[in-house]
């Protein structure tokens, strides 16, 4: 009874853990869409970005703050889901919590540089009596970051480990039946769409916006299995032999 218990508090805690991290995401980046033009203004000029975001003031700063949480919070999610899998279907699936706790981890250091280092960048910036050739070195410098941290390591990292995570995940949920095999189908598909977004950085046009819609759909995904986790009753049907998955 007490191990039946145990289980359901783990259920509890996963479920809502992998509810609150994309409910998070969607409304900061929502106001994000509305209040600073994201994603589109990353490929804007430096200068642009960095007006826009003195513009902003506290509540940008917070929206930025928030999407920081949901990336730390998915890490938690990941390792509780792992055990919940593992207690109710035997099955320890340690690629893809390994890659799940490395996709909150690369995007929590791309929205890191926005909380910490894109105010001071934006204050510099606009100080009036800056020279051209000081404003010239801040645009360089945020350039540089919003490459390496955002582009390189936020968006392609961890573009590659969510969608891993999600692939491998769902191909445990449609072999244990811990869900509805649909479900799984599901996410391995948005995982898929999540994985092109590797592909813009090499002139794929299309990348991007496949990516873009995966992720909005993959977030509707994640509280759906947030829920079933939580709140829902769940069958297990264990193939003879199978232990791991991924």
């Amino acid at each position: 009874m007490k191990k039946n218990n145990d289980i359901k508090r783990l259920s509890f805690l996963a479920g809502g853990l992998l509810i609150a991290a994309p409910m998070i995401f969607t409304g900061a980046f929502t106001y994000l869409q509305v209040v600073f033009e994201y994603p589109d203004i990353l490929r804007e000029p430096p200068a642009k970005v960095l007006n826009l975001f003195a513009a902003g003031g506290s509540p940008l700063l917070a929206a930025w703050y928030a999407l920081l949480v949901a990336a730390v919070l998915f890490i938690p999610a990941v390792v509780f889901f792992h055990q919940v899998i593992h207690a109710r279907a035997g099955v320890q699936p340690w690629l893809a919590t390994i890659s799940g706790v490395l996709a909150g981890l690369v995007q929590a250091m791309g929205f890191l540089r926005w909380v910490f280092v894109v105010p001071y960048l934006a204050q510099a910036y606009q100080t009036p009596d800056a020279s051209a050739a000081a404003r010239e070195t801040i645009a360089v410098t945020f350039e540089v970051l919003n490459r390496y941290l955002g582009v390189g390591v936020g968006e392609h990292l961890g573009y590659l480990f969510t969608a891993l995570w999600t692939i491998l995940i769902a191909a445990a949920l449609m072999q244990t039946r811990l869900l509805p095999r649909w479900f799984g189908a599901v996410g391995g598909l948005l995982g898929v769409g999540i994985l092109a977004g590797v592909l813009e950085p090499f002139g794929v046009p299309i990348a991007g916006s496949v990516n873009a819609l995966s992720y909005l759909l993959w977030a509707i995904w994640l509280v759906g299995l947030g829920l079933w986790v939580a709140h829902t009753r769940l069958t297990v049907k264990v193939q003879p032999g199978f232990a791991v998955a991924a």
